[in-house]
């Protein structure tokens, strides 16, 4: 543990020095192309980080610009580090240039910081560690970088069907100790004629709580204010759409339908699912008009009981009944890995030999970049009782907490690949 933080520290500014170079890349998801599936900028920022992994002595490899790898060595890959370069768009708010990496007291500020471009130079240094000190693997490591994360992992799915994954994989893609259960999603896409004079903006993404609601009315233009916050943990934030509607006494039968689905301060979905709510979360995350057609979209997470047939059902049947149609209702069935595995159990010894708590496996409502991969669990990168705004404005990660995570990453590395 002394050499590997000892390393770390010795090269803490040329992390530091990557992680602003990512962060600089503005790698929201953009149009497609023939070489870019993602659009320009997450290829660019895929392209930055394997360049850098081949600098250091590692065998990239560039699939397709849909996703990469980095090996530390030439065995068959044991375990695998999962991180994504792609981001949500910055929203408003931010007290900084979300694209610049700036530096506030402690805190390393800029998108992507948290989720995932901190954790994923934290892989890579992590590697590069153990690699660099010569402590000898029985098993082989690679790194893979993803560039959709945020909307849905096509790239994951596109990279499964051209590599095969190692058999464990890890993602730095949520918080400590370890999660090993997740909560099943579904995102609903709905949309109506508008029936009144009335134009709505809210929402780029669906898989966060809306900080802006702009809202014009007979020529009248205002704008309703909330907090940004990631959509499986909206009571973090205020949602500026409910809050337009929890103040509407215009004469929109259409709007009325929405303001009775979705009131303000119910993160839960109570009016949807009644009794049956508990454990669930339901965010009306965007709501716009186009010409004449008001669209919106909602994110619900589910506990593990229930399935995705069954919470389709009853949120489609509440909005078809409320006059609206269903354009899309996509989802995911919960995600589960045995805590008593050995993987998850080497895993937790790790972090407590180096975090000094106690670990234990929680269940969280995000969905992680395992979700879809059986024995997958994420490890990181936020702390229990840390923050690093995720999806919303001044999105950090802590100079510490960096060094922190690339030091676990890589006793983790040694923890279940290592020759002693």
């Amino acid at each position: 543990m002394t050499a590997i933080r000892t390393y770390l520290e010795e090269h803490k500014d040329e992390m530091i020095g990557l992680l602003g170079e990512l962060v600089a890349v503005p790698s929201v998801q953009g149009e497609a192309a023939k070489d870019t599936p993602f659009g320009e900028a997450p290829a660019n920022a895929l392209r930055l980080i394997l360049e850098s992994c081949e600098r250091f002595g590692f065998a990239v490899d560039n699939v397709e610009n849909y996703a990469g790898s980095a090996d530390i060595n030439d065995l068959e890959s044991a375990l695998g580090i999962l991180t994504h370069l792609d981001v949500v768009p910055t929203g408003t708010g931010w007290s900084s240039d979300p694209f610049v990496l700036t530096r506030c007291g402690n805190k390393l500020v800029g998108r992507g910081t948290i989720d995932d471009k901190g954790p994923a130079v934290a892989a890579v240094f992590a590697a590069r560690a153990v690699r660099e000190l010569g402590i000898p693997l029985k098993k082989g490591v690679r790194l893979i970088f993803g560039t959709n994360e945020e909307n849905g992992s096509a790239d994951l799915a596109y990279y499964r069907t051209k590599r095969k994954l190692p058999p464990m994989v890890f993602t730095p893609d949520g918080e400590y100790p370890v999660i090993n259960g997740e909560k099943g999603m579904l995102r609903v896409y709905f949309s109506t004629m508008l029936d009144d004079d009335v134009e709505i903006s809210a929402g780029e993404v669906i898989n966060a709580v809306p900080a802006s609601c702009v809202v014009k009315i007979g020529g009248e233009t205002t704008v309703y204010r909330g907090k940004s916050a990631h959509a499986s943990t909206p009571w973090q934030g205020e949602n500026a759409i409910t809050k337009f509607l929890s103040q509407y006494s215009g004469n929109s039968q259409v709007v009325k339908s929405i303001q009775q689905c979705f009131q303000h301060g119910d993160v839960e979905g109570k009016a949807i699912f009644g009794d049956n709510s508990a454990n669930f979360t339901c965010v009306l995350s965007m709501l716009n008009t186009v010409e004449n057609s008001l669209r919106g979209g909602i994110d619900i997470r589910y506990p593990l009981d229930r399935s995705k047939a069954e919470v389709s059902r009853i949120i489609c049947g509440k909005l078809q009944s409320a006059g609206f149609s269903i354009d899309t209702c996509e989802g995911s069935e919960p995600h589960y890995t045995d805590e008593n595995s050995e993987f998850v159990q080497k895993l937790l010894k790790v972090y407590e030999r180096v975090s000094g708590e106690k670990g234990s496996c929680i269940t969280i409502g995000g969905g992680t970049y395992v979700h879809e991969i059986d024995g997958g669990v994420a490890f990181g990168a936020e702390y229990p009782d840390g923050s690093g705004n995720m999806h919303g404005a001044d999105e950090y990660i802590t100079e510490e907490s960096l060094l922190k995570n690339a030091e676990i990453m890589a006793e983790a590395i040694l923890e279940l690949c290592s020759a002693y």
